[in-house]
């Protein structure tokens, strides 16, 4: 049953600040809103603390997602590249709270799956790899979910060309699709000549 009376976000950060103990390395309120960010080697014991603990009792997570720092203040940025942010929300206690973890490695960003705490994690994760080359540690069926099969990189990175670097189309003579380098040419944009008087009601 849902509660009607939510503890505050201060309330619901000193909880977690208890449960939770030396994983936590950063716990922030916002908005009303608790963000508490954990190491790589602590977070899937994090998780499954935060869905069994009294007190915090998430038992949905309702949304994953990658984040690439890499140009996070213009670049002024000083730390690791890739995070993982999960949204966890509790049904019977009527609170939410963000947890983020870093990828320890920005060559090979590797973290936990949660997938075995909250399966709705499956397609998340398989999204975040997908999008940012994120690798899921115990995820039994990580493959690309949106771009195709046979795609190369990852265009959620920042480095990522907006281009892409392949364009696919059927060529009707190999009777397939094929691939190529991308022939995107830069338009000349023309600006808008108006040639008649009073067009569009205009004086």
């Amino acid at each position: 049953m849902l509660s009607s009376s939510p503890v505050s976000a201060t309330q619901l950060g000193d909880t977690i600040a208890a449960v939770l103990g030396d994983k936590v390395k950063n716990l922030k309120i916002a908005l009303g809103e608790v963000t508490v960010t954990v190491g790589a080697a602590d977070y899937l014991a994090s998780a499954i603390l935060l869905r069994d603990a009294v007190g915090c009792r998430f038992e949905q997570l309702i949304d994953l997602c990658g984040l690439d720092y890499s140009e996070y203040k213009d670049g002024q940025y000083d730390g690791l590249r890739y995070c993982v942010a999960s949204h966890l929300l509790s049904v019977s206690l009527n609170q939410r709270v963000r947890l983020k973890v870093f990828c320890p490695d920005d060559d090979f960003p590797v973290v936990d799956s949660l997938n075995g705490v909250w399966n709705s994690a499956n397609w998340f994760e398989r999204e975040a790899f997908d999008l940012y080359g994120i690798i899921f540690e115990g995820h039994n069926d990580l493959r690309r979910i949106l771009t195709d099969y046979g795609f190369i990189g990852h265009p959620f990175r920042k480095d990522f060309p907006t281009t892409g670097y392949v364009e696919m189309r059927y060529d009707a003579e190999q009777k397939r699709v094929i691939y190529q380098p991308v022939t995107i040419e830069p338009r000349e944009i023309t600006p808008r000549v108006i040639r008649e008087d009073n067009y569009g009601g205009l004086q």
